[in-house]
């Protein structure tokens, strides 16, 4: 680990492929606007708040969720780009940032599909939890909703270390967990292969459109956010050691989630080699939530964690499927 929690920050925070603005600036989180229309029920894309930014779902051209969403359809379309945590916003927990994404879904008409990557999908499926009426549609890919479903490589870690250790690194972090101290915890794919299946990158290694790739791939993967303590924390407690989303004892302002309540469409994305979230973690969701059955759509990809956001094949094969439910009747 770095000694210096706040040491100089070598990287610079990717900038993503697709064109934006910034509609909105709060403490936690700035809305990105990526719509061509201003009519419609609009889409919220909810990035994970775990070690990377937004760019996991922009990194570049043909490997870019935000795009493949605007090329099938999607006219109105946000994105949640959460801020690296600073040092004061270390007591920040799971409710301020639900009330944060609540603000953005108030500023963008009140009504969203949501579509929710890895651990921005159980804060997600939190939210339509905390606030029915305000999500239309669902999606969720690569998300951890059961832990207990079955074990994957990061649910075992958080199994196994005990929960001093995650405290230690908050501490070591004076109140927030550094991003480049955790980064071994999810495993650095910076090894050529790795880039190539994660990308799906159909040239070989070495051709110069692989090392253009991959040099966008490690400057993406290099910069960090950090996260507040706090957050971090309950997240490991509640969602990792004690599943408390899938036993129906998880509490968000001030409610518990009952998913058997919860009745909106949901869309499920899992990967099949994903060794960060078991497919088996998100697609429990089926049997807890009480939409009815036709309203309830999943698929598996044959590809790991990352390639569900950025692998060139996936969104080509799985995400237009997606965007063509998320506009139908219902």
């Amino acid at each position: 680990m770095s000694a210096d929690a706040d040491g100089a920050r070598t990287a610079q925070e990717p900038e993503g492929a697709t064109p934006s603005r910034i509609a909105l600036e709060l403490r936690t989180v700035r809305l990105r606007d990526f719509t061509v229309v201003n009519s419609g029920v609009p889409t919220l894309l909810c990035p994970p708040l775990a070690l990377h930014g937004a760019a996991i779902a922009d990194l570049a051209a043909g490997h870019s969720l935000v795009a493949a969403l605007r090329g099938a359809g999607i006219e109105r379309l946000f994105v949640a780009d959460w801020r690296s945590a600073s040092a004061d916003m270390r007591f920040l927990g799971i409710d301020e940032y639900l009330a944060e994404l609540n603000v953005l879904v108030d500023h963008v008409g009140g009504l969203v599909d949501l579509v929710g990557l890895c651990q921005g999908g159980w804060l997600s499926l939190v939210y339509a939890g905390r606030f029915p009426a305000k999500v239309r549609k669902l999606v969720m890919a690569g998300a951890p909703v059961d832990i207990a479903a079955q074990q994957s490589g990061l649910s075992a870690i958080a199994e196994a270390t005990p929960l001093i250790m995650f405290e230690n690194l908050v501490n070591f972090g004076d109140g927030r967990v550094i991003g480049r101290n955790i980064a071994p915890f999810w495993g650095n794919e910076t090894d050529a292969n790795d880039i190539r299946e994660s990308l799906q990158i159909l040239q070989p290694i070495g051709s110069a459109e692989f090392t253009r790739l991959e040099a966008i791939f490690k400057d993406w993967n290099s910069w960090t956010i950090d996260v507040p303590g706090k957050y971090y924390l309950e997240v490991v407690e509640k969602l990792y050691k004690r599943n408390e989303l899938a036993r129906g004892s998880f509490v968000a302002l001030g409610q518990r989630i009952d998913l058997s309540r919860l009745l909106l469409p949901m869309y499920l994305l899992a990967g099949s080699a994903d060794n960060v979230v078991a497919p088996e973690q998100l697609l429990a969701v089926e049997r807890l939530v009480g939409t009815q059955p036709e309203s309830l759509r999943h698929a598996v990809a044959p590809c790991g964690h990352l390639s569900l956001f950025m692998g060139r094949r996936t969104l080509e094969a799985y995400w237009p499927g997606i965007v063509r439910w998320m506009k139908e009747a219902g």
